[in-house]
């Protein structure tokens, strides 16, 4: 393995071997290709400048929370971006595993709760329970994802589309159980909102909640998945060139599927925790949240070329992306000029980044 040394050293002596132009051109592609990362650094410099509260425990505390909550999303979603697709669902799916999470985790003591017919059971017990319907809610929607792209050859964007209206459809028909007509799901079990929710240790006066853990442990486990397993090989080789990984004997069909399905379980876990965090589900929770997930991925250099894509980067781009949105909070940034931002972030992102594959080839 070549060490970060020996790279800056082969660089520096492949610069003095360029002529004026090619060392004219080094400097522009460089420029041009982080311009993005350095837009950001002097964003983040002018608002810690104009905003001394920017860099405050309180500040740094709440940018870990908001970057943990978006982790199991965006790690779910970069997958699709690597076989050079996308998902649209992925935002209504936490949408419902939200809402059967709360379904499930309300205060037995309400007497509105949506799921009345439980038996009363230690909440731990609960917890398992609706941690393993959220994940087999989001492994079935992604299966049904993933078998349509790989069976029917039909582009991600048409699927995940479909699938969006559908379980847009089901979290309506969900809010209208047994006579809920709507209404927003809230008067949580304090043992739900203490185990997502609950302080883990703090910074200063703020703290830093468990689901923080939580996002660690599916970094961990998802950069095993992606580095040191077969699957991980497999959808790096579908991603970069599903003919060639199919001729070298990878089942381009069951892993299409997987990375699918292991995307909707990360969604599902993403509702897990965002029907803690936020303590009132209304069918809108999780509207859009895929944005700033393949945003947040783009930004960490998961490609829609396809086949490439590192763990670090994804954790850096949802690090990059909270930290931009809590700064425009703190400028004063009126909330609607913020999607406008958000979407010149994507624009400009995947611009950059098509224009880095243009120049390879």
């Amino acid at each position: 393995m070549v060490s970060p040394i020996q790279k800056l050293r082969t660089t520096s002596d492949s610069y003095k071997q360029m002529d004026q132009k090619d060392k004219r051109r080094f400097w522009v592609d460089g420029l041009l290709n982080n311009a993005l990362y350095i837009l950001m650094l002097i964003f983040i410099v002018y608002t810690a400048i104009a905003n001394e509260n920017f860099l405050k425990a309180g500040s740094i505390a709440n940018i870990i929370s908001l970057a943990a909550a978006s982790l199991p999303f965006a790690l779910g979603v970069a997958g699709c971006i690597v076989l050079t697709g996308t998902d649209l669902s992925g935002g209504r799916v936490v949408g419902l595993s939200a809402a059967i999470s709360a379904a499930f985790l309300q205060n037995f003591a309400y007497q509105k709760r949506l799921f009345n017919f439980l038996p009363e059971l230690p909440i731990w017990a609960y917890i398992i329970i609706a941690i393993v319907s959220v994940m087999a809610v989001g492994a079935i929607i992604g299966a049904v994802n993933g078998f349509f792209v790989a069976k029917y050859k039909l582009h991600p964007f048409i699927v995940t589309l479909a699938t969006q209206l559908i379980t847009y459809g089901l979290i309506l028909l969900f809010f209208m159980l047994n006579n809920n007509n709507g209404q927003p799901l809230s008067q949580l079990d304090k043992g739900y909102t203490q185990f997502v929710n609950g302080t883990m240790f703090r910074i200063g006066d703020a703290s830093i909640p468990w689901y923080v853990l939580y996002a660690v442990l599916m970094v961990i486990g998802m950069w095993f998945l992606w580095n040191k397993t077969t699957f991980g090989k497999n959808m790096f080789a579908v991603g970069s060139n599903a003919e060639a990984a199919n001729v070298s004997g990878v089942n381009v069909f069951k892993t299409t599927v997987l990375v699918h399905t292991l995307a909707g379980v990360m969604y599902g876990l993403t509702g897990f925790i965002e029907g803690a965090r936020i303590s009132s589900i209304t069918a809108a929770t999780g509207a859009n949240a895929e944005c700033d997930a393949i945003a947040a991925c783009v930004i960490g250099g998961v490609s829609f070329v396809g086949g490439t894509g590192k763990i670090s980067g994804i954790v850096l781009g949802v690090f990059i992306l909270r930290i931009i949105f809590v700064a425009l909070n703190m400028l004063g940034i009126d909330a609607n000029t913020q999607y406008i931002i958000k979407g010149l972030i994507i624009l400009v992102a995947c611009a950059l980044d098509m224009r880095k594959y243009l120049v390879k080839k």
